[in-house]
């Protein structure tokens, strides 16, 4: 593989900033690679969370960590002009340092919902907002003069003064997808893509194969484009079953979003997993009638089977990631949920990690 593969935590960003930090803290102590914060939109006080901007709360983990990259996994084209969105990530690029930012970008349904932007597709021109956003990002990271008109968006922007103090070293830019078009603009314009929550090692094969057609287009390898996959994740010592517990909670509250943020565009993501509607709407229902611990009843074992978590014991855990990496995943983002997380992030840096570096 061109790029290595790595390890990373996905950490929501509806929970309060203290734990949030605590958490990274606990990350980088126990040797993840990344920390990639999920922007949590209005819809998650379903689950009795508040939302908090990613923005922010990246810059504050930057300054409590060490050597854990930073990663915006992801924030919406449609929450802020490309030009704020820069300003932003000078900030978080000069609190983290050289390697040790990545900025994401994803369409994000949920947030579309919340605002009442979710209309047709030519409305919401989500291809044009990405293309631009990245476009507009990049160069004005980049420092030099440019003026730009593009579908979505525009901006005239001066040279960065060679006086100016500002970071000179380079941020990678991902784009989200979860369909075939989206995720080839992503292999064709940014360095990585990144893939939603209930990714299977089918649905990487999938992806893969639009990173190749994309990639191509952009007369650039696929092997150099980093695949990011969001997979529900949990783990114990000994326990099997209290191992899988945190990733059925998880597996729930997104398997509840996928009947009502995403029908549609979650279609062939179900599809490959071999979930269907029907059989995730008693899951939807439970979460609008009792929040996250009544959809998580509705879980039955069958069902997280097919999410395909990186869950159970340190063992079942490795053999997981060894599916998704031999599937073309290269870099794991566990969307780590449950009990004791502390110790679940310990043990899999102990435990786990080891078996994946050279």
């Amino acid at each position: 593989m061109a790029v290595p593969f790595r390890i990373g935590v996905m950490q929501l960003t509806m929970e309060p900033l203290d734990e949030m930090l605590a958490s990274a803290r606990a990350m980088d102590e126990a040797g993840m690679d990344t920390i990639w914060l999920a922007e949590a939109y209005p819809w998650w006080r379903k689950h009795q969370m508040e939302a908090r901007s990613s923005t922010v709360v990246s810059a504050l983990i930057a300054r409590e960590t060490k050597r854990l990259t930073v990663g915006w996994g992801i924030i919406s084209p449609y929450t802020r002009h490309p030009v704020q969105v820069a300003m932003d990530a000078r900030v978080v690029q000069e609190a983290a340092g050289p390697g040790r930012f990545i900025l994401g970008f994803g369409t994000s349904r949920i947030f579309l919902k919340n605002t009442k932007q979710d209309g047709p597709p030519k409305q919401t021109k989500p291809l044009a907002h990405m293309r631009d956003a990245v476009e507009i990002v990049r160069r004005q990271l980049d420092g030099e003069r440019f003026e730009y008109d593009g579908k979505a968006y525009s901006a005239d922007i001066p040279a960065l003064s060679p006086e100016a103090h500002a970071p000179d070293w380079h941020v990678p830019i991902y784009v989200a997808g979860t369909a075939p078009m989206m995720q080839q603009l992503g292999a064709e314009i940014a360095e990585g893509v990144l893939t939603p929550s209930i990714t299977t090692p089918e649905f990487v094969r999938y992806t893969r194969r639009n990173i190749e057609e994309g990639a191509a287009r952009a007369g650039k390898s696929a092997d150099d484009v980093d695949l990011g996959c969001t997979i529900v994740a949990s783990i114990h010592a000994t326990d099997r079953d209290e191992g899988r517990d945190g990733a059925r909670e998880i597996a729930g509250m997104y398997l509840a979003n996928k009947v009502q943020n995403i029908q549609g565009a979650a279609d062939t993501l179900l599809e490959l997993a071999g979930i269907e509607q029907d059989e995730i709407r008693p899951v939807a229902e439970a979460m609008e009638r009792g929040g996250r611990l009544a959809a998580k009843a509705q879980v039955s074992d069958a069902l997280l089977d097919k999410c395909k978590p990186i869950a159970g014991t340190p063992s079942d855990c490795i053999e997981a990631i060894e599916e998704y990496r031999d599937a073309g995943c290269t870099h794991i983002m566990l969307e780590l949920w449950g009990a004791n997380r502390h110790e679940q992030i310990r043990l899999f840096g102990e435990k786990v990690l080891p078996r994946f570096r050279g």
